[in-house]
């Protein structure tokens, strides 16, 4: 990464100064990148290409100041982490269906970083977890009132979440398999052009907030705050101004 886009990355998502190569610098890049970088699937209602190509995610999310979904957020991401020195391998998850079978292989991108011990570092999942979590089987990690563990069953490893009545619910299953970014571009084209993909039925634009999270979603906007959470039906002109206002995102 060119020195130039590496201190604009930083500027964009806040983080100044020195940052060493250890678990604290990671959790403030990773909570930064949450609470600035929209996760959003625009481009894909308006006939954009997304391409996995580090240069031309870089350009969209550093030099046009947008977000993306997780191909183009955890492939920056990955390119970051590595300009500062952290050692990142980009792994393949599956996401479950609403038949409850898992999705295919390279449906979701998502990243190890490894220090003294390793980590999994997500920010292009959308309303999941806020820090990277130690990726150690079995143990609970609490975080902003929520809870997430990393399970080990048929082969696989799974990121759950634990839901409001006690019981954990699956996020998405990967393998410790090391890939490269152009391995999931057949998944990021099906994504992009395909009616059983999740992202061409809603647009969808969010990010964490410090106490909540805020969604614009076609043209519903839900803010949670505290556990309270509204919606309300926007024009397509104020749909331009929340966009342009709470998320940066000028189309």
């Amino acid at each position: 990464m060119k020195p130039e886009i590496l201190s604009n990355y930083l500027a964009r998502i806040g983080c100044t100064g020195p940052l060493a190569v250890g678990a604290e610098s990671l959790r403030g890049l990773h909570r930064a990148h949450l609470m600035v970088v929209p996760f959003e699937n625009l481009d894909i209602a308006r006939k954009c290409e997304i391409v996995c190509a580090e240069d031309k995610i870089l350009e969209k999310i550093v030099g046009q100041r947008r977000g993306g979904f997780c191909y183009e957020m955890n492939g920056a991401f990955a390119a970051l982490l590595r300009a500062l020195g952290f050692e990142v391998t980009l792994l393949s998850a599956r996401v479950p269906r609403e038949d409850g079978g898992n999705g295919p292989e390279f449906d979701h991108l998502t990243l190890r970083v490894d220090l003294n011990e390793p980590w999994l570092a997500d920010v292009g999942f959308g309303d999941s977890f806020l820090d990277p979590l130690r990726l150690e089987v079995g143990r609970e990690q609490a975080q902003d009132g929520r809870s997430f563990r990393i399970v080990d069953e048929d082969g696989s490893l799974h990121v759950e979440r634990m839901e409001a009545g006690g019981q954990w619910k699956r996020e998405y299953s990967f393998s410790l398999v090391a890939r490269r970014l152009e391995d999931f571009s057949a998944m990021c084209h099906y994504h992009q052009t395909s009616a059983e993909s999740p992202f061409t039925r809603k647009s969808v634009c969010t990010r964490a907030t410090a106490d909540g999270r805020i969604t614009l979603a076609d043209r519903k906007l839900i803010v949670t705050r505290a556990g309270q959470r509204s919606e309300r039906v926007l024009s397509e002109e104020e749909c331009g101004r929340v966009l342009r206002e709470e998320f940066g995102v000028v189309l």
